[in-house]
This record gives structure tokens, C-alpha cells and sequence, in this order.
């Protein structure tokens, strides 16, 4: 009698998910090669702000965990404002300062490496954004989206807590519904990846909660998230041919057809690791040939096939293409992991 795989702890799930994401990103900027397309500099701006998008969560764990309550959104804008630095960027005089943390001595270049432009733009004003008052009211664009992942890796928070927490983090750079929703959207599906649904089933019940469940400020969906994201769970083959993924909800819907039109079908066991990176090369490669930004819709991917199956599906050979060219990076992205890990009791 064959033993079934072990499910994924939620540990290997937190592993999976940000190595799969760093893995996606680099990807599909370099056409297939982890290393780049210069054989140097892994870890996009994007993804080291999605790094920052932990660092900011794990203080503001730190202080309740200590007893002490924090302003999560004070914390993950402080947070990005150190990642600015990452960018080669001066902190504008406006901001406060706020003593580096582990992430920021763990002496990676501090160069521009393709950082979201609406980011940069919101970030450099030294101005905290809000739902109330949100940056870049007009930004559909991805890169608040492209950033939310880890906010599904927070154990014992509801599915309202977690929408919150990613919406209202999108509006530190990116205020339009459309962009705040899609990353909620996808922290959601984080988070019911985490605690152990199917794939379809978990986008399901992110989408689900879009269209029904009480928004903040009585927010009501945006009809073309809902539209887009309902038509990739009907007929994800069909919304792969069509995709392009110019603003997040369409990105978000790439990503999404990509992952599902290349899942195992039911014959096989989800917790098999061969399976799972034989998934992760199929979802994360075809994200990359649909959309407009490939990095990104392999980032998405990677997320969220990394989430479902945990860090054994992630295929080795490109994990050490990944690790050659900068080992630091790696390493970061594991540490952080583990720091995510070690907080939440995962």
C-alpha cells in the first residue's frame, strides 16, 4: 500500500510561496533563465519589496506579540520607505526615520532594479497614503498587487482581516478599487492556499468574498475585477488566449488561467511533489508567454503555486540557477521565511 505524501506544513507553504514568487519574477524577465538576462542581479525591485511587504507585517507582529498594539499600515509604509533605499533612492525629508531592521544589512546592492514606477512616485513624497485619502487615486497598475502575497500567510486571521490588511496597504501606492481589490483578491487566495484548499477552490472563495462579503468603507466590487476574475474560474483556457494583463485585475487573471489551465487533474495526489514542479514549470511559463508583464504574471504564478504545494515543489535546478549569479538573494528571501515563520508559530 503506497503511503500518501505529507500535506505541506505551513512553514514549507510560507517557503514555497516567496521562493516561488522570486523564482516566477526572474523568470519571466529573463525569457527562462533564473540568472537574468545578464547572468547578474536577481530580485527585482518588486520582489524585494514583496520582502519588505514581510518585514513590515513581522514588526508589526513583534509589538503584539510583546503586548503592545501597532499600526500595521504605519508599520508596512515605514517598511517601504526602507525599501526606497534598496533602490538607490534618497528617503524624502518628509519621512520619519526608523532604525534599519535585518532586512536592511543584508548587503545586497542598493541599485534600481525595474521598482514599480507608481510605488516610487507615491513613496518619494514622504506622504502616508490611506483608503480615506489614497496615493495615485487613478493606478490600476500592478505593483501593489504584485506585493500583497504575503499578507495570506498570516495564520489565525479571517478572510475580512486579511482583505483589509492588503487593501489597505495598496492605498500607501496605488488608490484606484481596482487595484486595492485585485491584491486583496489575491491574498485571499494566499490564504485559503495555505490552509489547505484546492486551487480553483481557493480562487473561488477569494472571488466569492469580493462580490459578497462587506468591503471597507462600504466599498462596493469593481464590476471589471469581478467580471474578469469570474470569467478565468468559468474558462481558464479561453481567458489565457485572450489575456494581456494590462492593469492588476488583468494580470491577476493571467496568472490565475495560467495556474489552473495547467493543473494536474484529479488522478493525481496534490501533495506529490513531482507533481508539484512538474506544475510549477507548466504555470509559471505559460504566465510568462500570456502577459504583457511577464515577470510579474510569473511572480503571481509562482506565488501561488509555491503556496499550494509548499517549497518541495520547487523545482531544484532552477533554484540553484536562481542562487548562482547572487547567493544573497536566496538567502534573503529564505531568511525572511523563516523570520515569518518563527513569528507566526507556523
Amino acid at each position: 500500500m503506497n503511503e500518501q505524501p505529507p500535506v505541506p506544513s505551513h512553514e514549507s507553504r510560507i517557503h514555497g510561496c516567496l521562493l516561488g514568487g522570486a523564482l516566477g519574477d526572474t523568470l519571466g524577465a529573463s525569457g527562462g533563465s533564473a540568472a537574468g538576462t545578464d547572468g547578474t542581479g536577481v530580485l527585482s525591485g518588486r520582489t524585494r519589496m514583496t520582502l519588505y511587504t514581510v518585514d513590515g507585517l513581522l514588526e508589526a507582529l513583534e509589538w503584539a506579540n510583546s503586548g503592545v498594539a501597532a499600526d500595521a499600515n504605519a508599520c508596512l509604509w515605514l517598511a517601504y520607505l526602507r525599501w526606497l533605499g534598496t533602490q538607490g533612492m534618497s528617503l524624502p525629508e518628509e519621512a520619519p526615520f526608523q532604525p534599519p531592521r535585518w532586512i536592511d544589512a543584508h548587503g545586497l546592492p542598493r541599485e534600481s532594479r525595474s521598482p514599480d514606477p507608481d510605488s516610487v512616485a507615491a513613496l518619494v513624497t514622504g506622504e502616508m497614503g490611506t483608503v480615506q485619502r489614497p496615493m495615485n487615486p487613478d493606478s490600476r497598475g500592478g505593483g501593489a498587487l504584485l506585493r500583497s502575497a504575503p499578507f495570506g500567510l498570516v495564520p489565525h486571521l479571517d478572510a475580512a482581516a486579511v482583505y483589509k490588511l492588503s487593501a489597505d496597504a495598496a492605498a500607501l501606492t496605488h488608490g484606484h478599487p481596482s487595484a486595492r481589490q485585485s491584491a486583496g483578491v489575491l491574498s485571499l487566495t494566499i490564504r485559503a492556499l495555505a490552509l489547505g484548499a484546492g486551487l480553483a477552490e481557493a480562487a473561488g472563495e477569494a472571488v466569492t468574498h469580493l462580490a459578497g462579503a462587506p468591503l471597507p468603507r462600504g466599498e462596493d466590487a469593481d464590476t471589471g475585477v469581478l467580471e474578469t476574475l469570474t470569467a478565468v474560474l468559468r474558462a481558464p483556457e479561453i481567458s489565457a488566449a485572450s489575456a494581456g494583463g494590462a492593469d492588476a485585475a488583468g494580470l491577476l487573471a493571467v496568472a490565475l488561467s495560467a495556474v489552473l489551465m495547467t493543473a494536474p487533474d484529479a488522478t493525481h495526489d496534490g501533495n506529490d511533489p513531482e507533481t508539484g514542479r512538474t506544475h510549477f514549470r507548466a504555470a509559471v511559463t505559460a504566465a510568462a508567454e500570456r502577459a504583457d508583464d511577464a515577470a510579474g504574471a510569473a511572480a503571481l504564478a509562482g506565488y501561488l503555486v509555491g503556496a499550494h504545494y509548499g517549497a518541495a515543489a520547487l523545482p531544484a535546478d532552477w533554484l540553484a540557477e536562481l542562487e548562482a549569479p547572487e547567493p544573497e538573494a536566496v538567502a534573503l528571501v529564505k531568511g525572511m521565511a523563516e523570520r515569518l515563520a518563527a513569528v507566526t508559530g507556523a
